[in-house]
Parts: structure tokens; C-alpha cells; sequence
């Protein structure tokens, strides 16, 4: 399988202002500064494309049958098309949104097809209106930043923190991000690693 190029990684983008001993601050700096950065990556359709292709690769090696997603938000990489594609690439696939019950649970997946009719949810984000619930196997999950380990920074809200810990079985977790959104980042206490990692460069 292909793997991210090993060369020096790109620097964090500096804070604003200095955390001094405020963890949760330097944490909020840098995922301002990633948000920027992703919001104005150059040549993104390329970007997006690469992604798509090793993500393709990747869940036609993984014995997944049911997969959640996530619907983009704030220059995400948009995995709805892929995602129809591998829904109809085989029998007995399922997909499936989250949705947010509450501050500080697990996510809830229901089903999702292309067809599927939406509602607003939460914080504004489109969910499925009125289909069952699912678990899924498989997770794609949006990364504001990751490092080398897979360990990713995302909004703060420790949603997939939770979800991964709760889900039985424990799915398999992939991350999506971009190279140049690859930092230094230490992991805190409560952080799950992605089992793979998946960005323009390849997998890993």
C-alpha cells in the first residue's frame, strides 16, 4: 500500500498569542490556524482527487459493510460521492451519518443513501430524517490536524473520542486530512489514534 512521504514535516502554525502554560489555549490557537490553513490550500480539486483515490484503494481492501461518514463542514474533504460509489460497488453496504444527542455522549449513526431525506441537527449539520440506527464497522473521520502517530486535532468537542470508546467492537478508524495540515502534536490523555491515516500523499 502507499505510504505518506517520511520527509520533515511542516511547521505548526505559530499562536497568535503565546498559551504560556494553557494547554486548552495553545490547542484553540492551533486549530485557528489550521482552519485557516485548510480554508486556503491551492489546488484542492487535485488535493481532493488523490484523497479519493487512496481512500477508494483503501476501503476496497477492508472488509467494511457498514461505514460512517461525516457530512463536510468548513473545507472538509467531501467524501459523499465516494461514498455513494462504494455504497453501490456491492451488496449488503450500509452507510451512515452522525447526530448529536447531546453535549458530551457519543455520536448516533443513521442510515444514509444518496436518496436519503435531511434535516438540520446540532451546531446547523445536515443528519438523516427519520431513518434506523446503525453501527457502523468502519469510520471515515475529518482531521483539522494529525502528526506522524495518527493522533488527530479536531473541534474540540471530543465527539469521536467518545465514539470510538463506546462503539462495541471498536470500528476501524480513518482519518482524513491534508498534508499540510500534518503537525508536532501531543496527544492528550483521552485521544484514540486513527488506525489509518489518509491524505493526499497516501496512507498510512
Amino acid at each position: 500500500m502507499a505510504n505518506a512521504p517520511t520527509g520533515p514535516l511542516d511547521p505548526a502554525p505559530s499562536p497568535t498569542s503565546s498559551p504560556c502554560d494553557d494547554p486548552a489555549a495553545e490547542r484553540r490557537a492551533l486549530r485557528a490556524a489550521l482552519l485557516e490553513r485548510r480554508a486556503t490550500l491551492p489546488q484542492r480539486a487535485q488535493l481532493d482527487a488523490r484523497i479519493e483515490a487512496e481512500l477508494t484503494a483503501l476501503l476496497d481492501w477492508l472488509p467494511v459493510r457498514c461505514l460512517g461518514f461525516y457530512w463536510p463542514i468548513q473545507h472538509e474533504f467531501d467524501a459523499r460521492g465516494l461514498v455513494a460509489h462504494w455504497l453501490a460497488g456491492g451488496p449488503g453496504r450500509d452507510a451512515a451519518l452522525p447526530s448529536v444527542s447531546g453535549p458530551g455522549v457519543p455520536l448516533d449513526f443513521h442510515r444514509w443513501t444518496p436518496d436519503t431525506p435531511m434535516r438540520e441537527g446540532r451546531y446547523g449539520i445536515p443528519v438523516p430524517d427519520g431513518t434506523p440506527a446503525l453501527t457502523p464497522d468502519a469510520l471515515l473521520i475529518p482531521c483539522v490536524g494529525f502528526n506522524a502517530e495518527k493522533f488527530r486535532l479536531g473541534y474540540g468537542g471530543g465527539f469521536y473520542d467518545r465514539t470510538l470508546a463506546a462503539l462495541p467492537g471498536k470500528p476501524v478508524a480513518i482519518g482524513i486530512g491534508y498534508e499540510g495540515c500534518r503537525i508536532a502534536l501531543t496527544p492528550a490523555a483521552h485521544d484514540i489514534p486513527m488506525d489509518w491515516m489518509v491524505t493526499e500523499a497516501g496512507r498510512f
